[in-house]
């Protein structure tokens, strides 16, 4: 038997662990190399990733400033609005006493309205879910906030009155994760009697989101202007929100500050220059005049207007009335779409403010710039008398190339005026007379006239085709025009007519109405031209006037050279300045033309004046000039107004005027859409509001021209005690004019 071989162990050549080491390594190295990653090259961004997660900015709101009347009735002011809130992390946990949290909500749905458990909660739902505005019921509600928000409260139920949000405050014990959240909302106590200065709150417009989310305002909570006031002085009245940088758990729950909070800074206060009861006064006065002719008529003439009243002297606007206007209430929680687009698609417009955002045809209130022009510029005398048979033929042509051909121009007397001299032709409002004047006739005044040219110089110069830079957005600079203008945006040049038509206000001129108040108010001024504004003073957070008023002159056209000098055939005359540079010469108007003007819109209102019959036994002597404007717009168009066969227009009925003629305190320009005539329709709502002027300042006491000064808000109280005189437009026994 053979003797047994030696047993040897198994054993692995180490050189088959190689790769595993190798791998081992890699895996080593690799995990060494994300560590330095997160640790050193990346990590500033994670430990900032890390802070944001456990951090939160929150914003607290601030507290809007009060728009205030000149006499301290409030215009706009904010009330508390109750919300009723649920916190799901406060509620009773369900796994502890599961009947607890259906206890709260039972006794909690017949006080908010809203049933314990309603609709289905699924994916869709739960995305397109709105606090406020849910049909969601209490259940789904929390289980939504519970499972995305747990310690932030969320809304039940908006706008509760204050009888439930009190007894759901008694029951804070018994209903742990139920509060009341109280919300500031704006409220308009005067409404639409104001609504078109004050304006009204909207949120966020997505347009100007980044602008103020700069400002610190947070989107989907916080309301902005969005018209009048309310906008154009958003930066004043809006304040700043405060902010707190808080540390937060995962589920949201705040922990501590790690920050010092920033307060809220609260919007300043402002105080206008209106004043709510001559606000009201023009307002019924308009609507009241409209209202009398529209029965005369038997059928709706006007349905849209305007008034705007100053302080001639230092250009404070007293009233502005834009009719038809809007609800501003309604617009306070929220803008109601159906509301916003009856609004947008009512043809009056009444988002628009007539007052300066709708240029016009201004009619006769603008023959006091040829009026102006024609005596500076010497191109008549006031002795000289012009004839007015009631009709011209004017030989019309657009340049010395071209045929003429014959056109008839009338006067609104059609018999008419005969003789008529500077003064006649404003108290009459003679067209006949300011047609010859602006645009010459043959022999009986050669060299054409003012012309067109020097005819706009003194348009701007009483502040026509400019800016006026009330506080409000939107303005219209009207139009005056050239015959630039009109081979750019006509396509053809400038005819002897069109001047004609510019004398007397009519053609391519428009204007708005707060441009021809601004003019008169020029002239009632002795030439000097002073900034409009509406604000009378601005009162900061802390009780100090940030902005006082002080009345601020333009320009004095009797003083400030602003206008042009022309030669006969209306080329600039021009000079050579120190500098070596070609300049145009400058001069003034002369004291004594504004003097004749003035005395030619007195004779308006007596005697034979086209508004004497309006203004029979007026104590206040009031000057002015009424207008009779043809126009032919769209909605005219659409209705049928535009007579192209017998070349008949509708006309638009203004009047502008002043008082007293002796010291000049306040100017008052009314217009009427449709309104045919100037005299019978706009001149009665002037005088009532010039009248009730004079019986706020003998019932306040003032002697001086100049209205209170605001002695703090006194709420809308104040405002309903004030004795308003009543306004009654009279019967008129005279049948309708067409000056």
């Amino acid at each position: 038997m053979n003797a047994p071989e030696s047993y040897s162990k198994p054993t692995i050549d180490i050189k088959r662990f190689r790769w595993l080491y190798i791998l081992l390594a890699f895996i080593l190295l690799f995990y060494l190399f994300q560590l330095f990653s997160y640790q050193v090259i990346n990590g500033a961004a994670y430990r900032a990733q890390a802070d944001e997660n456990r951090t939160r900015i929150i914003s607290d709101t601030t507290e809007r400033g009060i728009i205030y009347d000149r006499n301290g009735i409030v215009l706009a002011r904010n009330i508390p609005s109750y919300n009723v809130t649920v916190t799901p992390a406060q509620l009773p946990d369900p796994d502890d006493d599961p009947g607890e949290q259906y206890r709260i909500f039972s006794q909690l749905s017949p006080l908010i309205d809203i049933p314990i458990s309603r609709g289905v909660l699924d994916e869709e739902s739960a995305r397109l879910f709105t606090p406020c505005a849910s049909d969601l019921g209490i259940e789904q509600i929390v289980e939504i906030a519970a499972t995305n928000w747990p310690f932030q409260p969320t809304r039940l139920k908006c706008n509760v009155s204050q009888e439930v949000a009190m007894a759901i405050k008694e029951k804070a014990m018994d209903w742990p994760g139920i509060d009341i959240e109280i919300e500031s909302i704006r409220e308009y106590p005067t409404g639409e009697i104001t609504a078109e200065v004050v304006g009204f709150l909207g949120p966020i417009p997505e347009a100007e989101l980044n602008y103020y989310q700069d400002q610190g305002f947070v989107s989907g909570r916080d309301k902005v202007g969005y018209a009048g006031i309310e906008r154009s002085m958003q930066s004043e009245l809006g304040g700043r929100n405060g902010e707190r940088v808080v540390e937060v758990s995962v589920g949201g729950e705040i922990i501590r500050n790690l920050e010092e909070p920033k307060p809220p800074v609260p919007g300043s206060s402002i105080y206008l220059t209106l004043d709510a009861r001559l606000q009201q006064i023009s307002r019924d006065a308009l609507l009241k005049s409209m209202d009398y002719w529209n029965t005369r008529f038997g059928y709706t003439l006007t349905s849209s207007g305007a008034v705007v009243a100053m302080n001639v002297k230092t250009g404070e606007i007293l009233a502005m009335v834009n009719y038809p206007s809007y609800e501003n209430n309604r617009m306070t929680r929220f803008i109601p779409s159906y509301y916003y687009e009856q609004l947008a698609l009512d043809e009056s417009k009444p988002l628009l403010n007539k007052a300066f955002q709708t240029r016009l045809p201004p009619g006769s209130t603008y023959k006091l710039v040829t009026a102006l022009g024609a005596l500076n510029e010497g191109v008549i005398t006031p002795e000289q008398q012009l004839d007015c048979s009631g009709r011209i033929t004017l030989m019309q042509t657009f340049s010395n190339n071209t045929p003429s051909f014959p056109l008839e121009y009338v006067c609104w007397e059609r018999e008419g005026h005969g003789p008529v001299d500077y003064l006649h032709g404003i108290a009459w409002s003679c067209n006949i007379y300011w047609y010859k004047v602006g645009g010459g006739y043959d022999a009986e005044l050669p060299g054409g006239g003012l012309g067109i040219v020097r005819m706009n110089e003194y348009a701007r110069a009483l502040g026509y085709g400019l800016y006026t830079n009330i506080e409000l957005e939107g303005e219209d600079p009207g139009l005056v025009p050239d015959p630039t203008w009109k081979r750019r945006n006509q396509g053809e040049n400038w005819a002897t007519g069109d001047t004609y038509l510019a004398a007397v206000g009519q053609g391519y001129v428009l204007a708005t109405p707060v441009q021809v108040l601004n003019s008169i108010a020029t002239i009632a001024n002795d030439g000097k031209h002073m900034q409009m504004t509406l604000i009378h003073h601005i009162i900061g957070p802390d009780g100090d006037v940030t902005k006082a008023f002080e009345p601020k002159m333009l320009w004095d056209i009797t003083k400030d050279p602003l206008i042009g000098v022309f030669d006969e055939n209306n080329q600039p005359v021009t000079y050579i300045n120190e500098a070596g540079e070609r300049v145009q010469e400058k001069k003034t108007v002369q004291p004594w033309i504004v003097a004749l003007a003035k005395r030619g819109m007195e004779m308006v209102t007596v005697g034979d004046g086209t508004a004497h019959f309006e203004f029979e036994g007026d104590d206040n002597h009031v000057a002015g000039k009424t207008g009779t404007a043809e126009y032919c717009d769209n909605l005219a168009i659409s209705q049928g107004w535009c007579d192209e066969t017998f070349k008949t227009w509708p006309a638009h009925a203004w009047f502008v005027g002043y008082a007293p003629r002796e010291d000049p305190e306040i100017a008052v320009v009314a217009f009427a859409y449709n309104g045919k005539e100037g005299s019978t329709l706009a001149a009665p709502i002037v005088r009532k509001i010039i009248d009730a002027y004079f019986e706020f300042k003998e019932a306040d006491g003032i002697e001086d021209n100049t209205l209170p000064e605001p002695t703090g808000g006194s709420g809308l109280q104040s405002f309903l005690s004030v004795p308003v005189p009543a306004v009654v437009v009279p019967v008129n026994p005279y049948a309708v004019r067409l000056p």
